[in-house]
């Protein structure tokens, strides 16, 4: 049976829907996620109160939006790599690993741009 891919608006908006979905899964499901979410939130009302550069506010807010970024495709990773399989196996957890190192990478990068625009 082929299946016919939706074009035009019709696409953008089940596309929508299905994003919205992810979100508001990972919201209601990962505790990691909710926890960036409620500091992401918290960070981008700081940024958006204190006195900086343009240039400045932009890099603390893209960094907010990077960690949920990031979060998301590392809950992914891991969901993914659950549904192949929940035995333990070297490549899972390196693929799991990785995900997890994306996830610090990120929050080391959040923590530098935030010290050097604020000391």
């Amino acid at each position: 049976m082929l299946f016919e891919k939706k074009k035009g608006v019709s696409r953008f908006v089940d596309s929508l829907k299905n994003s919205l979905s992810g979100f508001f899964n990972a919201l209601l499901t990962e505790s990691s996620f909710r926890q960036l979410f409620v500091l992401s939130g918290v960070l981008l009302v700081i940024a958006l109160c204190i006195d900086v550069t343009k240039i400045e506010r932009l890099f603390l807010i893209a960094s907010c939006f990077l960690l949920l970024v990031v979060e998301l495709i590392n809950t992914a990773i891991e969901s993914t790599v659950d549904r192949v399989s929940l035995d333990i196996h070297p490549l899972s957890k390196r693929a799991k690993d990785i995900g997890g190192a994306a996830q610090l990478v990120t929050v080391l990068m959040a923590l530098t741009i935030w010290a050097v625009v604020l000391l």
